[in-house]
């Protein structure tokens, strides 16, 4: 057959599929293409001009738009045998040849069970930096975190410990070898805060998981084989010994009177956490009652805790509430702001921790609560679950736990009363142990 009957006969087939397709350009999206007996030429697929969807053969199908434009579709199942219509690219940008490759490859990805679909979504998906993903699951988390300040440790963590080896790579190439690099310098020398990273860090790569930017979670159990032993045992909390504790507190009391000496003081009276103390506000306070009544939401068992407060606590109390000026009974320095220039904020950490170094220099804040429990041990007959309950302890047998639904206040009373009065030199109405024996 000669060229000229080759183009005759094509013409022939354009008028006959145009003819099924009809006129209008709405009847273009109902009508199926014309089924072909073999594969068109280039040649061929130049000269369709005619607006509709004409098969070109090998599962290929030229859409040629109202206006002029054409494009590559590919028609494939998927695995639940769904017929669908996949996008090639525009013609003649995607050549004939290149459009019969693309197709040839979504039909093997079909048959090695692989969702064309599913798989083109995630190719246009744009995988954030581990930062970036870091940011996200931060922002969406900060809500639980107990106050600002846990807040500003997970992002200050991350930056100085995360970031550096993390922060620029795609968070779906983050890799088990690449977290142990990571926290391999301070794993040891930084052992919490090591830990502390390496859970934010897991937490992120489960955040972007579930976000359909990784298909793995971080294997845990091989980051850990891949970082050495960390030192046994807990470091406590360097507490001053019992016996020291009057001589300190008188020294302590000798000092220009600033709220982070009053602080400390009553910290000391009541054996308070620092951030109970340092957040106490006048609205906790009974002054009638003598008691300081903390909120669940400021303490670390989430439970409300009542402490009486012994006399020395409550004639420091009842001078500060006579000038008042602020909802906290410590009040901190507030950062200047142009939104908020009066805003009153709680005492800082770093100032108890300046004031109890001027007078016990190496002795942590925290360490007063051991001095407390120490004393209440050696030099009392007090109950142990009395001494836990005015640390805020749960008691750690569950059996009493359960039989002891009181929180003990009067005798609480008692003990604390019995350490005022160790801190102040004077003797008290109470049984030692040294005694009884």
């Amino acid at each position: 057959m000669n060229s000229r009957s080759t183009s005759h006969l094509f013409s022939q087939c354009i008028l006959t599929a145009h003819a099924r397709s009809g006129s209008g350009g709405g009847a273009m999206e109902k009508v199926s293409p014309t089924k072909r007996k073999a594969p068109a030429t280039v040649v061929e697929v130049n000269a369709l001009r005619t607006p509709g969807r004409h098969s070109i053969g090998d599962g290929l199908i030229l859409v040629v738009n109202p206006g002029g434009s054409r494009a590559w579709l590919t028609r494939i199942r998927d695995a639940t045998g769904r017929r669908r219509d996949m996008g090639l690219g525009s013609y003649p940008e995607v050549t004939l040849k290149e459009a019969r490759d693309k197709a040839a490859q979504l039909r093997r990805q079909v048959r090695d069970g692989i969702d064309p679909v599913a798989e083109r979504r995630k190719q246009r998906q744009v995988v954030p930096t581990f930062q970036k993903a870091a940011e996200a699951t931060f922002e969406e988390r900060k809500g639980g975190f107990e106050n600002p300040a846990h807040q500003r440790q997970w992002v200050s963590a991350m930056k100085r410990f995360a970031y550096p080896a993390l922060g620029s790579l795609p968070v779906d190439q983050v890799t088990g070898p690449l977290i142990v690099r990571a926290l391999k310098p301070i794993w040891v020398e930084k052992p919490e805060t090591a830990r502390r990273v390496l859970q934010r860090i897991v937490t992120v790569i489960a955040w972007a998981t579930a976000h359909g930017h990784r298909e793995h979670e971080a294997p845990l159990m091989s980051i850990r084989m891949g970082l050495p032993p960390q030192p046994k045992g807990r470091k406590h909390f360097a507490a001053l010994p019992y016996k020291d504790a009057p001589d300190v507190l008188r020294a302590l009391r000798s000092q220009p009177e600033t709220n982070a000496r009053n602080c400390l003081s009553f910290l000391i009276w009541t054996a308070a956490r620092s951030g109970e103390a340092r957040g106490a506000r006048w609205s906790e306070v009974d002054l009638t009652a003598a008691t300081w009544t903390i909120p669940a939401d400021r303490i670390k068992m989430r439970v409300e805790h009542v402490v009486p407060l012994v006399p020395p606590a409550l004639e420091l109390l009842r001078r500060l509430y006579d000038a008042r000026e602020s909802e906290y009974i410590f009040p901190g320095l507030s950062r200047r702001s142009r939104l908020t220039p009066n805003k009153p904020v709680a005492l800082s950490v770093m100032s108890l921790l300046k004031a109890l170094d001027a007078v016990a220099p190496g002795v942590t804040v925290h360490g007063w609560r051991s001095t407390f429990r120490d004393w209440a041990s050696e030099e009392t007959n007090f109950a142990s679950e009395v001494c836990e309950k005015a640390l805020a302890h749960q008691i750690p047998n569950a059996v009493e736990r359960a039989y002891r639904r009181g929180d003990l206040f009067e005798k609480r009373r008692q003990l604390m009363n019995a350490w005022s009065f160790y801190l102040e030199g004077r003797s008290a109405d109470v049984v030692s142990i040294r005694d009884a024996a």
